[in-house]
């Protein structure tokens, strides 16, 4: 089949998909380009978990070896871990696999398409395309999607067009990344929602340790099992924050360090470092980033910078 690049037709009908490996984020990405249309005829898996991914959610898909999925594919999603992509790459090259023309696209946030460039030597058009999404392994992965921005990087116009109908073939809204900023793009994700979840997990901590042994009559006992009254008591005040943070940016920082609370800081410091130095020095840090964000007073900026 002539490529989609080659003929400047950004939008085809119909492509027949190969998915590079079976994992969450492929298995989401093969769900969704099977719903807008597109053929996912074979997909790799290799681990017991992987092969359930595939025959649960991509059930029409032939679960086949890599050079055959790349071997007759006209889209190629190649959905490994970054630490796996630039040896897949290579293997694929070293074997001749691709065949010219072929679309080739992976989901890593941190790589653009220069890791692609054996392939792309071969005549493959590359596509980096990375949705900007957390994923579980199951259905609502690819229900999310619909909602999500995806990071796309191309060699040119031509195949910016086809990343773009891609992505709004399945729902999502695609946004452009330069090539030389992909890193700091993955950084900025990386650091908005990673650390989010240890921020959350060393909240829930500390407040798990204040409620203990001081239930209501008829409350649960407050345990370290998930969805406990810690959890419902911060998911009001956490979601109000972020939804805060997203419209109104620094704006929206209250508390003690935006006030330039002193006394309630150290307060926090000693009651947390009892508790897990380690979490103490997560809130002091990040309290530190917070009274800079707010230019806060020069002695709260002295105590948080204490070691």
């Amino acid at each position: 089949m002539t490529s989609p690049g080659i003929t400047g037709d950004p939008a085809p009908a119909r492509l027949t998909v190969g998915i590079v490996s079976a994992g969450r984020v492929g298995t989401a990405i093969g769900a969704a380009l099977d719903r807008a249309g597109h053929v996912v005829f074979g997909v790799s898996a290799i681990s017991d978990a992987s092969i359930h991914r595939a025959r649960t959610r991509l059930p029409d898909a032939r679960i086949l070896p890599v050079h055959e999925v790349a071997a007759r594919s006209e889209l190629l999603i190649l959905a490994v871990p970054d630490a796996q992509l630039t040896g897949l790459v290579r293997g694929l090259a070293t074997t001749g696999a691709v065949r010219p023309g072929t679309l080739v696209a992976h989901t890593s946030g941190a790589n653009g398409i220069g890791v692609l460039a054996p392939l792309t030597e071969q005549g493959a058009t590359p596509l980096a395309i990375h949705p900007a999404m957390t994923f579980t392994g199951h259905d609502e992965d690819t229900i999310r999607l619909a909602n999500a921005c995806f990071g796309v990087t191309a060699a040119d116009e031509i195949g910016y067009a086809i990343a773009q109908s891609l992505v709004i073939e399945i729902g999502g809204e695609p946004v452009r990344v330069p090539e030389a900023n992909r890193a700091l793009y993955h950084a900025a994700l990386a650091h908005g929602s990673n650390h989010m979840v240890t921020l959350v997990v060393d909240a829930v901590a500390a407040l798990r340790e204040a409620l203990a042994g001081a239930e209501l009559l008829g409350q649960p006992i407050v345990d370290e099992q998930p969805g406990g009254i810690a959890e419902r008591v911060l998911a009001p005040l956490l979601s109000a924050a972020l939804d805060n943070a997203l419209r109104r940016g620094p704006a929206a920082l209250t508390g003690p360090v935006a006030r330039g609370d002193v006394p309630a800081v150290s307060a926090h410091l000693a009651e947390l470092d009892a508790l897990d130095p380690r979490l103490a020095a997560g809130y002091r840090a990040l309290s530190l980033r917070t009274a800079q964000l707010v230019g806060g007073r020069d002695d709260l900026i002295e105590l948080l910078e204490q070691r």
